[in-house]
């Protein structure tokens, strides 16, 4: 329900019309399985696996008795460290069970990273692929415990990590010291009374899940989510997407991210929808491909997944007229490109959605009944039960309407902590219980957020504030243009200069001087940067974030610049 009131300063409360869900995530799943059985849960379209919610809970609790026959308890932590695939939605559904915490290792991680992660939250077990194009996942686990080649499975003794005893793989050979993950869910038994006994005493409020938040700098930390928070979010996502039991979510986003086990399989698990994974990473053709033979009416992307397929030389082959919806998030969503994937990809009802990991993720979100304007130019409004804020970073004071400042999130969402780092998490979250973003915002009269950067990016040239996503905004109006980000960098005169890096259209050519033609009288002088960079791609992260610290960096680089000396 929209509300239409307008606001005196830049804070808004969601809607309380549903109430909250205090049920643990295999409680809810399971009333959700007998209301529609035969429901198709999963498609897997690169394993060839279909499962009904019946079939997908049968699987999931073979699992997780084979899971008790390890020993695990609740609280205790479990690894997987794959892409997409049934095994992973098994999983989650499994630990979720019997009360284990799931944790997420981002398949980019190696040798020192995988080490660091294991061990900071005291994984027992991990679960793992063999391998994905050019990195071998079995190579890099036996680096890190050599011992496995002479242990019997299950009885790992490693001095480098001290608390894994149980290496599972998903592949189809024996490995030395590792179970097989097909031998291994053969032992489960779906009938097991443990698994009644154990989810008796489960509570809403118990870790769930931990991810490792990709920070620029220092070792990442691990959010540590709760059922309540993932469960409430994924069905308030799934909501704002109007998605019922004849949807077909298509999930081409990486699962070990919020996007993908929230926004897409919680999403979808809370409504009876049906999940269907493309591949097991993100390849455009596949995408396309799976939406249209398998009749999809949601699909998930950051923005460049959308560039990609929408400039894909084959897209206008499929028929791509089921969709209606999905979600477009993860980084700044273009509006030219939002326009493009409402009109070429049908999705006259897709949502922008924005949060962080911290707050399982969403905080705001647009749907289905916000004006068109507000859709492709905001981040929507506050979701239901939570309280959002735009906040002064220096007195934290709330901003008054359109101001710029941080935008905070309270209420049911916000992370149990950082795993074991208690001054991390009271850096994050203040003692009235605001999640701190670090993103810049601001808010209009009727709540409609639009975040114009981080404030790390916010560039300061010659006392003028000036924000990136302004800028890339304009540039995107450029024909030639297919994708742009802009950075500060160091400028003793002034500073910090802009600097764009640019991404063109297959076969359109520009140059500085058109594009800074195109530029003036259009913009203010300050905010035409000054260092155009024509590029075939930014540096990302697996998830799809562009990482401007690495762009910012290369520029040092490559202009021999230094930062300008501070008194």
């Amino acid at each position: 329900m929209m509300n239409l009131t307008n606001l005196t300063t830049s804070y808004d409360q969601g809607e309380r019309d549903s109430a909250l869900i205090e049920q643990t995530i295999g409680n809810f799943f399971d009333a959700m399985v007998a209301r529609v059985p035969d429901n198709e849960a999963l498609v897997s379209c690169h394993q060839n696996i279909r499962y009904t919610y019946r079939e997908l809970q049968t699987e999931a609790r073979r699992l997780a008795s084979a899971l008790l026959q390890l020993g695990l308890q609740r609280g205790d932590r479990i690894g997987i460290w794959s892409h997409n695939n049934a095994q992973w939605l098994l999983t989650q559904l499994a630990t979720a069970n019997i009360g284990v915490v799931l944790v997420n290792i981002n398949p980019a991680y190696r040798i020192a990273e995988l080490e660091y992660a294991l061990n900071k939250v005291g994984c027992k077990a991990l679960i793992a692929m063999p391998e994905f194009k050019h990195s071998n996942y079995i190579e890099m686990i036996q680096t890190l415990a050599p011992e496995l080649a002479s242990c019997e499975p299950g009885a790992l003794n490693s001095p480098r990590l001290p608390d894994l005893k149980t290496v599972i793989h998903l592949g189809r050979q024996d490995v030395p010291g590792m179970l097989r993950f097909a031998d291994f869910i053969a032992r489960g038994d779906a009938q097991d009374a443990r698994l009644a006994q154990v989810a008796a005493t489960l509570d809403a409020y118990d870790p769930i899940n931990i991810q490792f938040t990709s920070g620029t700098t220092g070792f990442p930390k691990g959010a540590t989510l709760t059922h309540r928070n993932i469960l409430n979010n994924g069905f308030f996502v799934g909501e704002a997407m109007r998605l019922t039991g004849s949807d077909r979510l298509c999930i081409p986003v990486p699962l070990y991210h919020c996007f993908g086990m929230v926004l897409g399989n919680l999403a979808c698990l809370t409504h009876g929808a049906t999940i269907v994974y493309p591949n097991d990473g993100f390849e455009p053709l596949s995408v396309l491909q799976a939406v249209q033979d398998e009749r999809c009416t949601g699909l998930h992307g950051v923005p460049t997944m959308f560039i990609a397929m929408l400039d894909h030389p084959r897209f206008a082959e499929f028929d791509l007229s089921t969709l209606r919806t999905g979600i477009m998030a993860g980084s700044p969503c273009p509006i030219e490109v939002m326009k493009r994937v409402m009109r070429d990809m049908h999705m006259a009802e897709v949502t922008i959605a924005y949060g962080m990991t911290e707050t399982s993720p969403v905080s705001c979100q647009s749907n289905a009944d916000t004006p068109l304007e507000q859709r492709v130019a905001t981040v929507g409004r506050v979701q239901p039960h939570l309280e959002v804020k735009i906040a002064d970073p220096e007195s934290g004071l709330t901003m008054a309407l359109g101001g710029t400042g941080e935008l905070c999130t309270r209420g049911y969402s916000v992370m149990h902590g950082y795993w074991g780092d208690l001054e991390k998490t009271q850096e994050a979250i203040d003692a009235d219980g605001w999640m701190h973003s670090g993103d810049l915002a601001t808010m209009d009269a009727q709540g409609y957020v639009n975040i114009v950067g981080r404030i790390k990016d916010m560039v300061i040239r010659g006392g003028e504030n000036i924000y990136p996503r302004e800028i890339e905004e304009f540039l995107f109006r450029h024909p030639a243009i297919q994708d742009v980000q802009v950075v500060g960098v160091p400028d003793l005169k002034y500073g910090e200069e802009l600097c764009a890096w640019i991404v063109l259209r297959p076969g359109a050519t520009l140059n500085d001087a058109e594009l800074r033609a195109f530029c003036d009288g259009q913009i203010a002088y300050y905010k035409v940067p000054r260092y155009m960079r024509f590029v075939d791609a930014f540096p990302m992260t697996v998830t799809g974030k562009v990482q401007k610290f690495k762009m910012r960096e290369a520029m040092k680089e490559e202009l021999k610049l230094d930062e300008p000396k501070t008194t």
